[in-house]
C-alpha cells in the first residue's frame, strides 16, 4: 500500500506530455518484451534438443562400432572408437561402459575448452538383443550459450528500436496535446497575476472548444477586475479621506486634551497651595470643615488628572521598567497606608494579607498597577470590603486584589481595559466618590505589557470582582527593615528653616500659593515669572539658593529647562549644591519625553504641599551628595 501511495505520488509529479509519453512506452515496452522472451525461448529450445539429437546420433554411431569390440573386450579397440566420437562437432567426452557399470574406454577433448555439457547415454545391444553395455555422450551446450548471447544483444537492439520509435510516436502525439494545454495553463497564470490573456484556437476539437471558452471566461473576468479596481480605488480615495478626517479630530482631541489639562492644572495647583495655606494656623473648626471639603474637591480633580498623565506618559514612551528584587508586604504595607483611611471613611474593609515572597519587578510600575486596581475597587465597593493577597504559581508570583463591589457583567469584562470605557450602573449600584473616566484599568493594562505580563479579571454582578496580577517570583533577601509610617502632617516633616528657594512661575496666583507655603515651613523665598527675573536675581543675591523649583512652560515659549540653564551658566548662578526640581501640569507626549531626557526631577501639577516638601527634601539632599562627591 505504501509502495503505491509513492508511485502514484511520483506520477502525479510528471507533466501531462511525460505521462503521455510513459503511457505509450510502458504497454510497447511490455509486449516487446513478452514477445521476445517467448521467441528467445522457443528457439532455445529448438536448439537445445538440436544439440540432443546430435549427442544421440553420435552415441548410436559409436554404440554400433563398439559392439564386436565390447564382446572381446578389446580395449585398445574401444578407446580408438571412443576417440572417434569426440572428433564430432560439439562433442567433449565418450565413454564406453561395460554391462557391469566399468568405465572401459574414455575420450575427452583436449584441443577445446570445456564447459556445460549435455549428456546421452544409449545402451549397446548385441545381435541377440542383449545389453552389453552403455555409451555415454556429453555435447558442448557453448553453442547455445553463444546464440542465447546474440539473441540477447538482438534483443536489446531491437527493443531500444523498438521504444525510441514508440517514444517518438508518443512524444509528438504528447506534444500535439498538451502544448495547447500548457499555453492554457501559462495563460490562466498570467490571468491570476493580474495581467491580459488569451489563447490561439488551435488543435483537436475539444482543446478548440476549451481554448474559445477561456478566452470569454479571461475577457469577462478582465471587465470585472476593471470594475472591481475602480470601486476600489475609489472606496480607498474614500478611506484616505476618512482617515484624514480621523487623524485631524484625533490630533485636535490631544492638543485640546493637553491644552485643558494643562490649563486646568495650573489653578488646581493653585488652588492646592491656598487651602494648605488657609488650613496652616487655622483652628476654628467650621472653617477647617470647608477646608477639608475644598481639599476632598481637589483631590478628586487630581485622581482625574493622575490618570490623563499616566496615559500621556505611556504614550509618550518615557516609562521604562527598572527592574529589581524587593519583598511584597512592603508594597502591601504602602498601599495599606495609603487606602485604610479611605475605606475607613466609606465603612469598607482594607485587608493586605502578610507575605513573606519576593518578586523581581518594578517596583513604582507595580505599585501604580496595585494602587489604580485598589482604588477602583473601593470607588466601586459599597459594603464589605478590599482583599489584597499573593500566593505562588510555578515560577512566578500571582496577586490577588478582590472585592466584595457591584460586580461587571460578562459582556463588558473584555473591555474595561480599553480606554475612555465605563459600565453603566444603576442609582442603586451607583460606584462612590467621583465618577472617573475609564482609564484607570487601561492604564494597568499599559502596565501589564510594560512588565511583559498579563492582568486577569473575574467577575459576577453583585458578587464582586476579582483582578490577577501575575509577576516574576525572586528568591528571599535578607530582611529589610520595615520603612516608617508616613507622616500625617507638616508638623511631623523635616524643617525647612533658613532654607533659600528660588520659585519660577508665570502664574502669579501660584507664585503667591507657593510663597505662602514655602514661607510657613520657614523657607526664605524668592519669586520669578520669567526668565529676565530670574536672571536679575541672580545678579543681586549674595549665595545662589539652595532649591530652584521651576514650572516647565513659562512666558513667550520660554521653559523652565532653558532657565536653570541659564542660571547655570550665569557667573553668580546656582552649582552642583543648588537642588533643581521642575513643577509641571503638561500631558503631551513629546513634552513627556523632553523632561524625561533632561535628568531633572519632576512633580505634575496639582502637587500636594507633602508631597511637594517630600520632593525638595529629597532633591535638597540628593544635590548635597552630589556636591560633596
Amino acid at each position: 500500500m505504501n509502495w503505491n501511495f509513492h508511485v502514484l505520488r511520483g506520477l502525479a509529479r510528471l507533466t501531462f506530455a511525460q505521462q503521455l509519453i510513459l503511457l505509450a512506452l510502458v504497454p510497447a515496452t511490455a509486449a516487446t518484451l513478452a514477445a521476445i522472451a517467448v521467441l528467445t525461448r522457443q528457439h532455445l529450445d529448438n536448439l537445445t534438443e538440436l544439440m540432443r539429437a546430435n549427442a544421440q546420433t553420435v552415441a548410436l554411431q559409436v554404440a554400433t562400432a563398439a559392439q564386436t569390440p565390447l564382446v572381446r573386450m578389446d580395449r585398445r579397440m574401444l578407446q580408438r572408437t571412443a576417440q572417434s566420437g569426440t572428433y564430432q562437432p560439439h562433442v567433449q567426452q565418450v565413454q564406453i561402459w561395460s554391462e557391469d557399470g566399468e568405465i572401459v574406454a574414455n575420450s575427452e577433448t583436449v584441443d577445446r575448452a570445456r564447459g556445460d555439457g549435455l549428456q546421452v547415454v544409449v545402451p549397446i545391444i548385441s545381435d541377440d538383443g542383449r545389453h552389453n553395455g552403455k555409451v555415454m555422450v556429453e555435447m558442448s551446450l557453448g553453442a547455445v550459450q553463444d546464440a542465447r548471447r546474440s539473441v540477447w544483444l538482438n534483443v536489446v537492439l531491437v527493443l531500444a528500436i523498438s521504444l525510441v520509435g514508440v517514444g517518438l510516436a508518443g512524444w509528438w502525439a504528447a506534444r500535439r496535446i498538451s502544448e495547447p494545454i500548457r499555453a492554457l495553463g501559462k495563460a490562466v497564470d498570467r490571468l491570476g497575476a493580474g495581467e491580459a490573456a488569451s489563447v490561439s484556437i488551435e488543435g483537436t476539437s475539444e482543446i478548440r472548444h476549451l481554448q474559445h471558452g477561456f478566452n470569454q471566461a479571461a475577457r469577462a473576468l478582465a471587465e470585472s477586475h476593471r470594475l472591481l479596481q475602480s470601486r476600489i480605488s475609489e472606496a480607498t480615495a474614500e478611506l484616505a479621506r476618512k482617515n484624514q478626517q480621523l487623524e485631524v479630530a484625533s490630533q485636535a482631541k490631544t492638543r485640546l486634551l493637553a491644552a485643558a489639562s494643562h490649563d486646568l492644572r495650573q489653578p488646581l495647583h493653585a488652588l492646592t497651595l491656598f487651602s494648605d495655606g488657609l488650613a496652616n494656623g487655622e483652628t476654628d473648626p467650621l472653617r477647617l470643615q470647608r477646608i477639608g471639603h475644598i481639599r476632598e474637591c481637589v483631590d478628586s480633580l487630581d485622581r482625574l488628572f493622575s490618570e490623563l498623565l499616566n496615559l500621556s506618559q505611556l504614550d509618550a514612551g518615557v516609562l521604562q521598567p527598572q527592574w529589581a528584587d524587593f519583598p511584597l508586604d512592603r508594597l502591601f504595607d504602602e498601599i495599606s497606608r495609603n487606602f485604610r483611611p479611605v475605606a475607613e471613611q466609606q465603612g469598607l474593609r482594607l485587608v493586605a494579607r502578610k507575605t513573606e515572597l519576593w518578586v523581581r519587578c518594578d517596583y513604582v510600575m507595580l505599585s501604580r498597577i496595585l494602587n489604580n486596581l485598589v482604588s477602583n475597587s473601593l470607588r466601586h465597593t459599597l459594603e464589605g470590603g478590599v482583599l489584597i493577597g499573593a500566593r505562588r504559581r510555578g515560577k512566578g508570583v500571582r496577586i490577588d486584589v478582590v472585592d466584595t463591589g457591584v460586580g461587571i457583567a460578562l459582556q463588558h469584562q473584555a473591555r474595561v481595559f480599553e480606554e475612555f470605557y465605563q459600565v453603566e450602573t444603576t442609582s442603586r449600584q451607583a460606584p462612590r466618590g467621583a465618577r472617573g473616566m475609564g482609564l484607570g484599568l487601561a492604564t494597568v493594562q499599559r502596565l501589564a505589557e510594560l512588565l511583559n505580563t498579563r492582568v486577569d479579571l473575574t467577575s459576577k454582578p453583585h458578587k464582586g470582582t476579582c483582578v490577577r496580577v501575575l509577576v516574576r517570583s525572586a528568591p528571599a533577601a535578607l530582611p529589610v527593615p520595615a520603612a516608617a509610617p508616613a507622616a500625617g502632617g507638616a508638623e511631623d516633616e523635616a524643617s525647612l528653616e533658613n532654607l533659600r528657594i528660588l520659585v519660577i512661575d508665570d502664574e502669579r496666583t501660584i507664585l503667591e500659593g507657593l510663597s505662602v507655603v514655602l514661607t510657613n515651613w520657614g523657607a526664605e523665598v524668592l519669586a520669578a515669572q520669567t526668565r529676565a527675573e530670574a536672571l536679575a536675581l541672580a545678579d543681586a543675591w549674595e549665595q545662589p539658593p539652595d532649591v530652584v523649583v521651576s514650572d516647565l512652560l513659562l512666558q513667550g515659549g520660554d521653559n523652565g529647562l532653558d532657565v536653570i540653564a541659564a542660571l547655570e551658566r550665569h557667573p553668580r548662578g546656582i552649582g552642583a549644591g543648588t537642588a533643581r526640581l521642575l513643577v509641571t501640569g503638561e500631558t503631551k507626549p513629546d513634552r513627556l519625553r523632553e523632561v524625561a531626557s533632561a535628568g531633572i526631577a519632576v512633580l505634575y501639577k496639582p502637587v500636594s504641599p507633602r508631597v511637594l516638601r517630600q520632593a525638595i527634601q529629597a532633591q535638597r539632599a540628593a544635590a548635597l551628595s552630589n556636591a560633596d562627591a
